[in-house]
């Protein structure tokens, strides 16, 4: 367990069936690694970290995240598998908070280990919440994210005295997502508490969503980043249309036709924006993105329609994807 005398310098579908066992695999470890917290505290950041490659969406946008997301990392003899989950909702009790809360109690309910992130120096009620759906049953490692943002590494010390108290924690972890030797050191961590068993994917596997999946995810992180607060979180993209052809100067083409579906016809013309610009400005950076994640030349379309109260609806969240 790492003491608050300890803290690091400034530099510092459903796996759960999973695949067939592979050869050669005496030694090996494999074990699947729930990343929870309340929105906004870097879990789709830390995921990216961790696996190595951005397969989960970010934004300062609450809710980002709405699946869960699978990622897998293999290193030496050990397969992590680790799961995002979107942040759980104790607010606005729609349809699709609903089913986005269902989706982290379904990924806490059989894992060998839970990441908690929380922003180091802070707990809220918010952060209560979370906790408490934890059993004591599964390992949970405390991960204090975001340490690059305190000023004063003292004042960490009982804080950290004071969240030992709220659950009986088997590591803490003070770190940042983005220093790489804490991302490394977390790793070494998580390998202890995976069992001894062989690895459920490739070892060249990153995770086990579809490109289609991964496009819908793409077009909405570009949504709402380029309309920041305007837009409410409650919009959405269905991919109408995902083919793949013969490139007769690439290897692969891929035409995808996507729809980003809004409540208000005042949010589709936010997000159309003058002359179309910004529509155009979003598609123009998915498109160049999903071309270097597909290794392919992407020919995206997107649409903007109006579903006034979809959220609200338990049919249609069902229709556009949400469990």
């Amino acid at each position: 367990m790492m003491l608050p005398s300890e803290l690091p310098q400034e530099d510092g579908p459903d796996p759960v069936q999973g695949p067939s066992v592979s050869e050669g695999s005496a030694g090996q470890r494999c074990g699947l690694v729930a990343i929870v917290g309340r929105p906004n505290v870097g879990k789709s950041t830390l995921l990216n970290a961790l696996v190595g490659q951005k397969i989960s969406i970010t934004s300062r946008k609450a809710q980002t995240t709405r699946h869960r997301i699978t990622g897998i990392r293999t290193e030496g003899q050990t397969q992590f598998i680790f799961v995002d989950t979107p942040g759980f909702q104790t607010h606005h009790n729609n349809a699709l908070n609903r089913s986005l809360n269902k989706t982290v109690l379904g990924a806490v309910g059989d894992v060998d280990l839970v990441l908690f992130v929380v922003e180091a120096g802070h707990f809220s009620l918010a952060d209560a919440k979370v906790l408490s759906l934890l059993s004591r049953e599964v390992p949970v490692i405390l991960v204090a994210n975001k340490l690059d943002r305190v000023h004063r590494r003292g004042d960490l010390a009982p804080w950290l005295r004071d969240m030992q108290t709220r659950h009986p924690f088997a590591e803490f972890m003070p770190m940042s997502a983005k220093q790489s030797k804490d991302i490394e050191r977390l790793l070494m961590v998580c390998q202890n508490y995976l069992p001894e068993q062989p690895w459920w994917y490739g070892q060249d596997e990153l995770t086990d969503r579809s490109e289609r999946f991964l496009a819908s995810e793409i077009i909405r992180e570009k949504l709402f980043r380029l309309t920041g607060d305007e837009l409410p979180y409650t919009s959405t993209v269905v991919i109408d249309t995902f083919t793949e052809e013969p490139g007769k100067t690439v290897s692969r083409m891929v035409r995808i036709g996507a729809t980003i579906v809004v409540e208000r016809d005042g949010h589709k013309a936010m997000v159309i924006g003058e002359k179309g610009e910004r529509l155009k400005r979003i598609g123009t950076e998915a498109r160049q993105e999903l071309e270097k994640l597909m290794d392919a030349k992407v020919f995206l379309e997107l649409w903007v329609k109006v579903r006034s109260g979809w959220a609200d609806d338990e049919a249609r969240v069902r229709s556009f994807g949400y469990e």
